[in-house]
């Protein structure tokens, strides 16, 4: 019965003029990211920003991710600053985006990686992350930050249109094609796009699962660029992304994807995103879709906003920054403003939002998308650049998959 409800609301008041918001959370995002970011991108021409800062009980992040910049988080902070107004800090990070699009130290077919380091990029060939092992006497990487999801290349893309349709930079446009020729070369199928590739260099394994998120990323900005170019090529790329997601769907929630042997992902595997993003990301979806924002709430629902999944361990402050966009494409403006009000608890000194409340969550996956192991995939309380990203944009009304301000 929510499920339904929830449905009905969002067919009946999508779109609908949002003159009854309040001011309650006026600039506190947008101005929280702006802080965060400008130190860094007021630096270089071409900057990645790091994903994490260190907790409040910590001296300093892991070794694993003390020079990482996410290129999901990356891409997520250019949409959102776009959002906010702040197209000059959403610039240089667009520009890092760019130059990884079109070099690599291994790779020349335009795909990037899921991870660079952080800070200025003062050479044609980014850097990716990394760190000294002093033990084994070895530079040390992260083969998952070395490898290339298919959702991640696809956020860089809308990232790059989005600055497109900010500046009309022909560059950016280029750069977005580059990188969804390349998914469409490396990663489609004709019922959906697999998971990308995971590993060191030069020989990564390639991953034949599909992700119910990643096809909502890639069905998003192959339309974009349809819309753009005309070029049937982008048409068909969401139709076949499409196909993944009317497989995924179960009459009033989504599936994961499929497993690596193609079958679909099990029943008990629930993530937010998966629930959210194929709707926010084609506006002209079934309405039946949208009953997964109720599904959301009574299986993912926690006190003050959603977990990742469905153990309800505590609070995903990125996934409920999420749920309050989604409210308000909903058009139920005053949820989405009670979850981003409750939201301010978790912001920083620095600006930035804690990735979670508990100061350890749970996802139900593994780091490692080939291992099949122990989900060790695990969010802390620490400063992240990607739940802010998605506080501003639900703070603006700003659908990152469509370019579009919510009216």
């Amino acid at each position: 019965m929510k499920s339904a409800i929830a449905m009905m609301l969002c067919a009946a008041i999508v779109g609908a003029p949002a003159a009854g918001h309040t001011a309650q959370t006026a600039s506190t995002f947008c101005a929280g990211l702006k802080k965060a970011v400008a130190p860094h991108s007021s630096a270089a021409d071409a900057v990645f920003v790091r994903s994490y800062e260190p907790g409040e009980d910590e001296a300093a992040l892991p070794a694993g991710l003390a020079t990482t910049a996410f290129v999901y988080d990356n891409a997520l902070a250019v949409i959102a600053l776009v959002a906010c107004g702040n197209v000059s800090d959403a610039r240089p990070i667009s520009n890092a985006l760019s130059r990884a699009a079109g070099n690599d130290r291994s790779f020349d077919d335009g795909r990037v990686r899921n991870a660079y380091r952080a800070g200025a990029v003062n050479q044609p060939i980014p850097d990716l992350p990394g760190w000294w092992d002093g033990h084994a006497r070895v530079w040390a990487e992260d083969p998952a930050q070395d490898g290339t999801s298919t959702g991640n290349v696809a956020w860089a893309a809308l990232a790059l249109l989005t600055l497109h349709q900010a500046t009309h930079d022909p560059r950016y446009l280029a750069d977005a094609e580059r990188l969804v020729d390349w998914m469409i070369g490396a990663t489609a199928s004709e019922n959906g796009f697999y998971g990308g590739f995971h590993g060191y260099d030069p020989k990564q394994v390639r991953l034949t699962w599909m992700s119910t998120e990643h096809n909502a990323d890639v069905h998003a900005a192959a339309r974009w660029l349809f819309r753009l170019t005309g070029e049937r090529k982008y048409d068909s790329a969401a139709g076949q992304a499409r196909r993944l997601l009317d497989r995924a769907f179960r009459g009033d929630h989504f599936l994961l994807g499929t497993k690596p042997d193609g079958s679909l992902a099990d029943e008990g595997l629930l993530a937010l995103d998966a629930q959210l993003w194929p709707w926010m990301a084609m506006p002209e979806s079934p309405a039946a879709w949208k009953s997964a924002l109720g599904f959301a709430k009574a299986r993912l629902g926690v006190d003050g906003g959603f977990d990742f999944n469905g153990d309800r361990d505590g609070l995903w402050v990125e996934g409920t920054a999420q749920a309050a966009l989604a409210y308000r494409i909903c058009g139920d403006l005053h949820e989405s403003d009670r979850l981003l009000a409750d939201l301010k608890a978790d912001q920083t000194s620095s600006g930035l939002l804690n990735a979670s409340r508990p100061a350890r969550l749970t996802t139900g996956l593994s780091i490692d998308p080939t291992s099949g192991g122990d989900p060790d995939f695990f969010y802390y309380r620490r400063p992240h650049l990607g739940a802010t990203a998605w506080a501003a944009l639900a703070e603006t009304g700003w659908n990152p998959f469509t370019g579009k301000r919510i009216r």
